[in-house]
């Protein structure tokens, strides 16, 4: 077995703590609107602190001796240590380390959010890549470089403006009545390119430093002015984001209803792009219809493999949640079957999605244009399915072994009420070991994760976030070796395999095949990182 990654040693960046983070947002002018109100500053916004409270803790955690070996790596090409969600991946076990720095981000933040730069940056690196050799050039990968040294020297947040407000959905870019429905170049010059359109969905929008613009799907010829890749700040003229609060703030901040989300949440945002200028030192690509696949795909393959430990976070929460509650109401889950059991359930499904997270790790392989390394795809979407199809269950259970109380329990203006907190303090409590106020207050907590607003909101998030269930079911079906299993059991029935045309199987179904996925000298190359140990 490989020992344990030490902390990296090289020269660090200059990472920010998340109070340099929140400074650096007051040097930022977005145009910014929340509730229809402007947003003369987004580091002071009430609404917004709960999704700028998830992205300082990255920075402060990257920062923390103890958790420093997992929340930084090195950067080998610079021979620098930077912040994880900056970092491309340059072996299996940097996916492993990743996949556990995403989980323990989100045990405390329930959505880190910035890990989506992390998959953005890596599926970035595969396609100016895989632009220049099919071109060539070393202009896409020379740009990308920059850019990345730019990122992770000033450890910047980045959003991804990826998802296009799509019009009508039964047409193409190229076809839409309103071309702004889709980003899309409207001119290009000697010093750069101009865009307009809309992105739908970009994940704290208000609060990174810039957006990195990516199409949403695989383009056609016709479609070559949607197919851009750039960066741009989030206060370049002609940006308009138009955002949600994140979390639950100010909803009885003074009495604790909303327990966790007043403290962390995430707001996402419509982005309208306005004749906006982008110079060509940041554009990564336009035009190049051919490999808007290659980064979506690839971008989609990283962000479900994140998704997994972002959620697996968030099923730790409720774990621990559930099994105070079940104290708090005198039970002990262990000599209890009919807690006991949905209990395990919720650890089954937490833990059965992660796996699949290690697994795709594991077997993760080196991109033949960059060389940073992939998610397995079968598994990354496999885990990503899984825990967009159980999150209801997820929360079914935690209601299951919590019981009605959590949401029965009367407001908490009653417990600074002087005629009825004695009272209730008397008989709602139940186990006596565990005071009132601390029973109500996980119960709150499991509330406010499962049956208020905000859990509807992981709810979804958690369904749709990186891809419907349809897309990930295609990926699966795509990449898993359906045509090798096919030939496995032709061959037990001794017919032998259908024949082939110059190597081509003759059957669609026999054409899906994947060499085996483990060599001679295991899963793991000889001297390969493996994920750091914290203990």
């Amino acid at each position: 077995m490989n020992a344990p990654l030490p902390t990296p040693t090289a020269a660090p960046v200059t990472l920010m703590s998340g109070a340099d983070y929140r400074e650096s947002l007051r040097r930022s002018r977005p145009t910014v609107y929340v509730d229809g109100q402007l947003i003369e500053s987004v580091a002071d916004a009430p609404a917004l602190q709960p999704g700028i409270n998830a992205l300082a803790y990255t920075y402060d955690a990257a920062r923390n001796t103890a958790l420093a070996p997992l929340m930084t790596a090195v950067q080998s090409s610079r021979g620098k240590a930077v912040n994880r969600m900056l970092h491309v991946n340059e072996s299996a076990g940097d996916l492993l380390n990743k996949l556990e720095a995403v989980r323990l981000l989100c045990q405390e933040t329930s959505c880190a959010q910035r890990y989506l730069a992390h998959d953005a940056l890596n599926a970035l690196a595969q396609v100016t890549a895989c632009i220049d050799d099919a071109k060539g050039t070393t202009e896409h990968r020379a740009r990308f470089h920059d850019y990345l040294a730019h990122v992770q020297d000033c450890d910047l947040s980045i959003g991804i403006a990826m998802t296009d407000a799509k019009g009508d959905r039964s047409k193409r870019p190229h076809e839409q009545g309103n071309a702004d429905t889709y980003v899309h170049v409207v001119e290009r010059n000697a010093k750069g390119i101009v865009l307009s359109g809309t992105k739908a969905i970009v994940t704290a929008a208000p609060y990174v430093h810039e957006f990195l613009v990516m199409p949403c799907r695989n383009m056609g010829k016709e479609d070559a002015d949607f197919a851009v890749c750039c960066a741009v700040p989030v206060d370049a003229p002609g940006i308009t984001i138009v955002a949600r609060p994140a979390g639950r703030p100010g909803e009885k901040l003074e009495h604790g209803a909303a327990l966790f989300s007043r403290k962390y949440g995430q707001s996402t945002g419509v982005v309208i792009f306005d004749k906006v200028f982008v110079p060509w030192e940041r554009v990564f690509y336009a035009g190049e219809w051919e490999h808007s696949g290659t980064l979506t795909y690839s971008y989609a393959t990283h962000h479900r493999h994140s998704c997994i430990g972002a959620r697996a976070g968030f099923g730790d929460l409720l774990i621990g949640a559930g099994a105070l509650m079940c104290e708090a109401n005198g039970f002990n889950p262990g000599e209890k079957s009919n807690l006991r059991e949905p209990m395990v359930e919720l650890i089954k499904i937490t833990e059965g999605f992660f796996a699949c997270g290690v697994a795709a790790s594991v077997y993760g392989t080196r991109d033949p244009h960059y060389g940073n390394f992939m998610p397995e795809p079968v598994f990354a979407n496999i885990g990503k399915l899984l825990l967009a199809t159980q999150i209801y269950d997820m929360h079914r259970l935690a209601h299951e072994v919590s019981g009605g109380l959590i949401v029965a329990l009367p407001g908490p203006d009653e417990d600074h009420n002087p005629a009825t907190a004695a009272t209730l303090a008397e008989v709602l409590r139940a186990n006596p070991d565990v005071p009132y106020d601390k029973r109500i207050e996980v119960a709150r907590f499991i509330e406010d994760l499962t049956a208020s607003y905000q859990g509807g909101w992981y709810s979804l998030i958690s369904l749709h976030g990186g891809g419907s269930p349809a897309a990930m079911k295609q990926e699966i079906w795509r990449n898993y070796p359906v045509g090798s299993k096919v030939d496995l059991v032709e061959r037990l029935l001794e017919r032998g395999v259908l024949e082939t045309n110059g190597g081509e199987a003759t059957r669609a179904i026999t054409k899906n095949r994947q060499p085996g996925r483990c060599c001679d000298a295991g899963c793991a190359a000889p001297g390969q990182a493996v994920m750091v140990d914290l203990l």
